[in-house]
């Protein structure tokens, strides 16, 4: 009984995970086509990817408040 409900758990986890891997494809695609560039944080510093594929600390315009 409890190795079925490992193996359960682990189809599960792989589904869950390819469900999210999924959506953050498609979220990558649709910011890219907006114009919205990657970003990501190393050692609590936020990193912007930019068009071009080079990489900034520099926030883009694009996400500058307009207020």
């Amino acid at each position: 009984m409890r190795n079925e409900q490992s193996e359960t758990f682990l189809r599960e986890k792989i589904e869950i995970e390819r469900i999210a891997n999924q959506a953050v494809m498609k979220a990558k695609e649709e910011n890219k086509r907006f114009g919205i560039p990657e970003f990501f944080s190393k050692n609590g510093v936020i990193y912007y990817v930019l068009e071009d594929g080079n990489i900034t600390t520099e926030r883009p315009e694009i996400l500058k408040d307009k207020a």
